[in-house]
């Protein structure tokens, strides 16, 4: 048997103001190599929108997606956090480590226990979102300042951009406030990989890539595409993650 060969499992975590839907390219690649793909949507972003309020946290993103794993009773994953999903599959495998095979950290946001998302990004991102947010009710826009041109997720104007724009939602800001309290290491154990996309790379992970790069017993990988890849370039991404064991 190969790395490529058919039969994994992947549960793919989507990042900021998209939902399940963001992962279609990449999971109609899997999918054609033989492999099962599950793509849930976070509570109040993508078709769920109607579920955001100010009630949901971080906590409420770990249960979306371990109830996922529950309900379809899955075992042997390859669980992989875009961006924000980072933080959710964490949480994931703090408290289901014997359903995951691999952990994948794609371009995504790594939590220490005791902080959120916020707190690990640079603090001008981190006071803008949160600005965004107060002005929008408690959400935060798709696309705040300085985020505000597509460009800067690496998305060049075309149809791409365009189905991005009509799709993304608004964030709630709990999802970004909420402290991420774990009762093991990162990854609890699990093998681990961070794919770091390098052109050009997206400033809120920096910190993340810096931790994981110099932990001990993790993989590494890059790919020269921007932040958006699973969009941009998804014949690369299913190629990498089809290659994960």
């Amino acid at each position: 048997m190969t790395e490529f060969d058919a039969g994994k499992t992947y549960l793919l975590v989507h990042g900021s103001w998209v939902g399940g839907w963001f992962w279609a390219p990449v999971a109609e690649r899997l999918r054609g190599m033989g492999h099962r793909v599950f793509a849930p949507t976070l509570t109040g972003l993508g078709e769920r929108r109607h579920l955001l309020s100010l009630d949901v946290t971080l906590d409420t993103t770990v249960d979306d997606v371990a109830h996922v794993i529950e309900a379809e009773e899955l075992r042997d994953i390859i669980l992989i956090g875009h961006s924000f999903g980072g933080i959710p599959i964490t949480g994931v495998a703090d408290r289901l480590p014997e359903s995951i095979r691999h952990l994948v950290y794609l371009d995504a946001n790594i939590p220490e226990s005791g902080r959120s998302f916020l707190d690990a990004l640079p603090p001008e991102i981190a006071e803008t979102r949160r600005q965004a947010a107060r002005a929008a009710g408690g959400r935060v826009p798709a696309l705040p300042p300085p985020l505000a041109a597509i460009g800067a997720l690496g998305v060049p104007e075309g149809s791409v951009a365009d189905w991005l724009r009509r799709r993304m939602t608004p964030m709630p800001l709990a999802y970004y406030e909420t402290p991420l309290t774990l009762n093991r290491p990162v990854g609890n154990g699990r093998p681990c990989t961070f794919i770091s996309f390098t052109n050009p790379a997206s400033p809120p992970q920096e910190s993340s890539r810096r931790w994981a790069r110099g932990r001990a017993g993790w993989g590494w990988m890059e790919l020269a595409v921007g932040h958006a890849a699973p969009v941009t370039a998804p014949d690369e991404v299913a190629r990498l993650l089809a290659g994960i064991s």
